[in-house]
């Protein structure tokens, strides 16, 4: 207790901050230097949003405001308790405002999961109603009742939060200067619940938090005794579980039966109307704000997201100041630091969520809230995952460096630009009802999954049903950035499958053990996850138009992969995976096509061998359509 009670002596008077540690915010130095106050305001159609917020009580200075709206809680902040932003943002002083989002927790009005935006944001239009006007009326009223400010406001989150970043920007208000959107979600059919069509089934047991209409204001979880029907069950191994549970219509019947999201997803298995409305990117012109999107090259829920706001903002405002910032960290991971900096099996080096707090984050909003001198950030800041270095480039994807294309030869041989025979085929026996787990390691029921994203592939590389294509050993480093494309030449005895494609960085057999790791993870000969992708080939024309295919007939199947900045160095082999199921991550797709995978019975899921023609490729790097473009212009 003595030794606590010192560093939180220390920490209030010295404002010293290890740079190997970032410290959480004291809740005894936060009431000695902030004075919290709690308000419902109104926005323009008479809906009250709870809002905290913290003022510096040296009021000799202006001070701009730090804001952040959420569906968690707002009240998670309660109490001088602050779980973000990092303690060097709260030393230099900031008014900070937590909300709760209308229709959650202390707030009125009703809760719609991605609101969609409506352009204009005029505000004595009283019905024309988004999170870019709430964010609008709650700026204008904290600039005219909350002193002293200087007038100017930032705004950051993470993950929903992130949403709520990004969805600000179009038509925001004047004093709105920085907006820092940290993995954020751009799409619902392509962040957390769906990759490429295909539904994570993983997410399975998260759907309570998003599913319930609270019916009054409260602070706890409304949702919980929802959340138990899971929660109750003591379950030790989760593909275990969903595979006995069979078809997804067998959830709504047990599970989420009165889950509005739910029930939504189900009515909406093809990017209609419904998911397009709710997509933020097109909104994202005539952006004024300074933004810097932040996201997790091992990022399970939303990688799409961070990488598509920030390309999308570029493409579309060329003048507009946006930095992109990507490291080596799982979901929201920039915003703890643990001193060694891993994700699940790898290191990566030592304090990285402090150096991005510290020389990255503070400094964006210092600059453009406060008119610090501090050094200009690079458009991108951009870690490379196999160098385990920070690199910095003035575009992203970065244009100059090489482009590489990956081919498929006979006996699993993987070459470099270097055409395969065209005559070459390879092909597998897809089973739904033995599908190929995600991860090697046995899980129970996970809220999301996080660890499998540099996971060792080794486990699925000896299955019959995956396709495994591996390099000779590189005689020279080989850096892989920018964007990812999968184009592969497929024949199927069914009539709808998915494809996974797999890019690895498989370790010489003589690379050490990390200290960090439990002695039965052994590093010589690991496969790493570098990026993968998962397509669910119904969509191969457009995500609005799903169609079969042809038993037997070639067809073209192409998508994209999220983007890479990695590093296979010297020694190392480059492998590429290739299967059609990846359970219980992504949900079964019968292999027999029917309107709607969420309604299948189990007699629809079906065997199928699938063929790869020796014409497929990847291709990694060069100058590519924005990958927006290539989703939706189909």
């Amino acid at each position: 207790m003595k030794n606590l009670l010192l560093l939180s002596f220390a920490f209030i008077c010295c404002s010293f901050f290890s740079f190997g540690q970032t410290p959480k915010t004291d809740s005894l130095y936060m009431q000695m230097n902030y004075s919290k106050s709690e308000h419902l305001i109104a926005m323009r159609d008479g809906i009250k949003l709870y809002t905290i917020i913290y003022t510096p009580k040296d009021t000799s200075k202006k001070y701009p405001f730090l804001m952040n709206r959420t569906c968690y809680n707002a009240s998670g902040n309660d109490n001088y308790k602050v779980r973000t932003p990092s303690p060097f943002l709260i030393q230099e002083g900031y008014i900070l405002v937590f909300q709760d989002v209308r229709g959650r927790y202390m707030s009125e009005g009703v809760f719609d999961n991605m609101r969609p935006n409506i352009p204009g944001n005029n505000p004595k239009d009283k019905k024309a109603i988004d999170e870019s006007s709430d964010t609008w009326d709650t700026i204008e009223w904290l600039l005219k009742n909350v002193k002293p400010n200087n007038g100017r406001v930032g705004m950051f989150g993470i993950s929903y939060p992130g949403h709520y970043a990004a969805a600000a920007l179009p038509d925001a208000h004047p004093a709105l200067k920085a907006v820092s959107p940290q993995a954020p979600i751009a799409d619902f059919f392509f962040d957390d619940f769906h990759h490429m069509g295909a539904f994570l089934q993983s997410y399975t047991a998260a759907f309570a938090v998003f599913g319930y209409h609270k019916t009054t204001q409260t602070k706890e979880n409304w949702y919980a005794e929802a959340a138990n029907r899971f929660r109750k069950q003591k379950i030790a191994d989760g593909y275990d579980f969903h595979l006995k549970m069979g078809p997804l219509k067998n959830f709504t019947e047990e599970y989420h039966y009165d889950n509005f999201f739910w029930n939504q997803i189900v009515d909406h298995p093809n990017y209609d109307s419904f998911w397009q409305e709710r997509n933020i990117l097109p909104h994202l012109r005539n952006v004024k704000p300074a933004v810097m999107t932040v996201g997790g090259w091992f990022d399970a829920e939303d990688l799409y997201g961070p990488l598509n706001i920030y390309k999308s903002i570029e493409r579309n405002n060329p003048k507009t100041v946006n930095t992109l910032v990507m490291g080596p960290w799982a979901h929201g991971d920039w915003a703890r630091e643990r001193g060694k900096s891993t994700h699940n099996h790898i290191y990566f080096g030592d304090s990285i969520a402090t150096f991005y707090q510290k020389e990255i984050e503070r400094n964006f909003f210092g600059t453009h809230l406060k008119d610090q001198t501090n050094k200009k950030l690079p458009e991108a800041y951009i870690f490379d995952t196999g160098s385990k270095k920070w690199e910095t480039f003035e575009t992203w994807p970065p244009k100059g460096l090489p482009s590489y294309t990956l081919y498929f030869n006979s006996k699993g041989v993987l070459s470099i630009n270097k055409p395969a025979s065209e005559k070459e085929s390879f092909e597998y026996t897809s089973d739904p009802m033995k599908p190929v787990p995600y991860t090697s390691q046995t899980e129970g029921l996970t809220f999301t999954p996080r660890r499998f994203m540099s996971d060792d592939q080794r486990q699925a590389s000896k299955r019959p049903d995956v396709l495994t294509f591996e390099s000779e050993p590189l005689t020279e480093d080989m850096v892989f950035s920018g964007e990812i494309m999968a184009r592969l030449q497929v024949a199927m005895t069914g009539t709808d499958a998915d494809f996974i494609i797999k890019l690895i960085d498989v370790y010489p057999q003589d690379h050490p053990n990390y200290d960090h790791n439990p002695s039965n993870i052994i590093m010589g000969g690991y496969q790493q996850l570098v990026r993968h992708e998962t397509f669910r080939g119904r969509f191969r024309n457009g995500f609005d138009k799903p169609e079969p295919f042809v038993p037997n007939e070639v067809t073209k199947v192409e998508f994209p992969l999220q983007d890479i900045l990695h590093t296979f160095k010297k020694g190392h082999r480059i492998m590429i995976q290739i299967h059609s199921t990846w359970f219980p991550y992504i949900d079964r797709n019968p292999q027999k096509y029917v309107d709607n995978i969420y309604k299948a019975e189990a007699a629809d899921f079906i065997k199928s061998t699938i063929t790869i023609s020796g014409t497929s490729v990847i291709e990694i790097g060069g100058e590519k359509t924005l990958l927006s473009d290539l989703i939706f212009q189909k």
